[in-house]
């Protein structure tokens, strides 16, 4: 891997690349260490068929701002691959692809030592730009399956063939919930959706992708005392796990809406509740679980948004309101698998974040780095391409270089 580098970033996604960009721009000597084999990061995980829920508008990466003339359609999940590596290549990036880091220490004279897969390195400074979607969160029902059930994490699904025959139980109804229940009921597949509280939104608010919206609100609402999607107006802790709204990218996007999946043929249940010998119970609440999906996005983000439009003066048509919709789906609380032949069970439930390999306290009681601005309490740790670090978009790929741009100054000394 080369002499001792100043700084070592771990994690060749888009946090880890553009990481790279600034600090190649500001002279800093680095490498960047990914324990895949090939880049693209987590978007080789995804399903066949999956597409980027953000338009092409927010694919702007520093050095390679987005300059299509087709900013409002939406790529595929080889497409944003071969983005990313067209971006390592135009950018030089320093990356070592198949190092697994596997320990994260101080080091006795300063800095840190890396264990990897292929022996130790010694680093000044490091990044941790290892991304949100770090390790499938199963819920500890799943060992209650019957053995004949096949289950599967989304991260592990591809496509439907991939099933048994039979019908399928989605367990969660946020983005990838969403998108895998209609790929597998326009496959000919009989889908029970167990309901999360995932929001809705739509795919187009006042005349601009939502997306659009939201990038320019995090970005320059505080200009003008909207901070409703920065990091400090958060409630709770908590809400930085909150999840993306329900939203697609297939068909040229569009939203998603739980109850016309109900009128389409799907079956609407609550929160799964217990497994017991194949018979199943979810939560007796999907009218109210439905209203909370459907309130959501108006009471946070899209005032959020109508805020910023006004302060900065605008000039944004209005959002016609949604028609009233009161469709209830008739399904039980209590289901047997067998009965509904349920042959394959589908957690749609989420990552959750490991930073078990750094030995350091680095993390607060909710899993989530300490830091400030991505400086962590350690010297000379940082930690970026996180949901929320500062912003709403912090994660997402448009974002993203506005954080990683700071950290890159900070380390080089400015």
């Amino acid at each position: 891997m080369g002499p001792t580098p100043d700084t070592v970033i771990i994690g060749a996604g888009q946090a880890g690349l553009t990481t790279s960009y600034w600090l190649t721009q500001l002279g800093v000597e680095h490498q960047i260490l990914d324990r895949r084999h090939s880049l693209g990061g987590a978007f080789q995980d995804r399903w066949d068929s999956f597409y980027m829920n953000t338009p092409n508008l927010a694919l702007d990466l520093p050095g390679m701002p987005y300059v299509g003339d087709d900013r409002d359609s939406f790529i595929s999940r080889d497409a944003v691959v071969n983005l990313f590596r067209r971006y390592a290549e135009l950018i030089a990036a320093p990356v070592h692809t198949g190092v697994d880091v596997t320990g994260l220490t101080s080091a006795p004279n300063g800095g840190f030592t890396l264990e990897t897969s292929l022996g130790n390195l010694r680093a000044r400074k490091v990044v941790l730009a290892t991304g949100a979607y770090q390790v499938p969160k199963i819920p500890a029902l799943a060992a209650k399956l019957p053995a004949g059930v096949t289950q599967l994490h989304t991260h592990h699904y591809r496509n439907p063939s991939q099933l048994p025959a039979g019908a399928v139980l989605i367990v969660g109804t946020g983005q990838s919930g969403g998108q895998i229940a209609e790929e597998l009921h326009a496959a000919g597949r009989e889908v029970h959706l167990s309901v999360s509280i995932v929001p809705e939104a739509p795919r187009r608010y006042r005349g601009q992708d939502l997306i659009y919206w939201m990038l320019e609100t995090g970005k320059h609402g505080p200009d003008y005392g909207v901070n409703a999607l920065t990091t400090e107006a958060l409630p709770s802790p908590a809400l930085r796990f909150a999840p993306n709204p329900l939203l697609s990218g297939i068909d040229g996007g569009h939203s998603i809406h739980l109850r016309e999946l109900g009128r389409r043929g799907m079956h609407l249940h609550g929160h799964l509740e217990t497994i017991d010998d194949g018979d199943i119970t979810f939560s007796d609440d999907v009218p109210e679980r439905l209203g909370t999906v459907e309130s959501i996005f108006a009471q946070r983000s899209g005032r959020a948004i109508d805020a910023y439009i006004a302060a900065a003066g605008i000039d944004a048509p209005e959002q016609p309101p949604a028609p009233p919709d009161d469709w209830l789906p008739s399904e039980q609380t209590e289901l047997n698998l067998a009965g509904a032949n349920i042959t394959s069970v589908l957690w749609a439930t989420g990552f959750k974040l490991d930073f078990g390999f750094v030995v350091h306290p680095l993390v607060d009681e909710w899993g989530y780095p300490r830091h400030s601005r991505g400086a962590t309490e350690i010297p000379g740790l940082y930690v970026v391409g996180l949901p929320w670090l500062t912003r709403h978009y912090s994660a997402i790929v448009g974002g993203v270089g506005l954080d990683t741009r700071r950290i890159a100054e900070r380390i080089s000394g400015l």
